[in-house]
């Protein structure tokens, strides 16, 4: 996280990147408590599950196929050997985002995915609201239920 000396490894250069890493989260911990409000942390769960069932449903219909997936990869301009391998790709960034301790990085596959059927309804000149509301949603789960995210907004105390 802060490497100051990333090329020297001597001991004081570690204990004193361990101390430093310790005081920043210290007082990350202490702006952002562990303890979240239970109802905000359903909500992120609720908001979570329903996004697990979009992409679930989306990938499952991509390796079930069949004449409406055809028809849409047709318009999109997808041919049918990219099904599959589509299918595997949101199954994987899926499963990333449902284990608590890579949902960050689960977050960051599934906007990428996002991202490139974004592009790809974009190209064909349909609408690309929806992937733009399920990539905020998607990020809105994992804020909800995850407070070390919070630090990470550029919002200001009322102090401040």
């Amino acid at each position: 996280m802060l490497h100051f000396w990333s090329g020297m490894n001597d001991g004081f250069t570690i204990l004193f990147g361990f101390f430093l890493k310790a005081a920043y989260m210290n007082s990350i911990e202490s702006r952002y408590p562990s303890a979240v409000n239970p109802k905000l942390l359903w909500a992120g769960r609720i908001i979570t599950a329903l996004m697990a069932i979009a992409f679930g449903m989306s990938g499952f219909m991509k390796l079930k196929g069949g004449p409406e997936f055809a028809e849409g990869a047709t318009h999109l301009g997808l041919p049918d050997s990219m099904r599959m391998p589509l299918a595997v790709l949101e199954f994987t960034c899926l499963a990333i985002y449902l284990f608590p301790s890579t949902s960050v990085i689960g977050a960051i596959l599934l906007t990428g995915y996002l991202g490139g059927a974004i592009c790809t309804h974009w190209r064909v000149g349909d609408t690309f609201i929806p992937q733009i509301v399920i990539g905020v949603l998607v990020w809105l789960g994992i804020f909800l239920r995850e407070p070390r995210l919070w630090a990470l907004m550029p919002w200001r105390s009322r102090g401040s």
